[in-house]
């Protein structure tokens, strides 16, 4: 087995859960991004943290209009969805070059507990999509006086 062919299947990690609970799903995730993973990189996109508690996932989006894109959260995973509904065949264009791909794309992002998409914006072919977490009181750390008694 060489190096690129590695797999979380290949690795025996029984020792990881003494350390934790819980991790089982953790690892499952990893498991489950790594197979969905394709070695395509379309569309390209930034994640940007602003704030400890902000973000901003911008994507390239040349040739997709408000009309043919979709901004979706379900459960906890934002999906960014474009459907290109001019087909090339319909065209006709002689091109000389073309790098300027509008293919259809799904991208899907998993998001942490408590995070929540604030709006999307559409501008000079960059879609932005501006993300809060905003973690309700009674989930956040809070101290626990240490009494003494004799």
């Amino acid at each position: 087995m060489t190096r690129n062919t590695l797999t979380l299947r290949s690795l025996d990690i029984p020792q990881l859960h003494k350390f934790g609970i819980g991790f089982d799903t953790m690892f499952d995730e990893l498991h489950r991004m790594h197979s969905q993973q394709t070695n395509t990189n379309y569309p390209p996109y930034n994640v940007v943290q602003i704030t400890d508690d902000e973000y901003m996932i911008s994507m390239a989006v040349a040739g997709f209009g408000l009309d043919n894109l979709s901004v979706t959260k379900d459960k906890n995973f934002l999906i960014i969805e474009g459907k290109n509904t001019i087909k090339e065949e319909e065209i006709d264009v002689n091109y000389l070059h073309k790098g300027i791909s509008a293919r259809d794309f799904r991208r899907e992002f998993k998001l942490a507990d408590f995070v929540e998409i604030e709006n999307a914006h559409l501008e000079l072919g960059i879609l932005n999509v501006h993300l809060k977490r905003e973690i309700p009181e009674e989930q956040k750390p809070k101290s626990i006086a240490i009494t003494y008694t004799k």
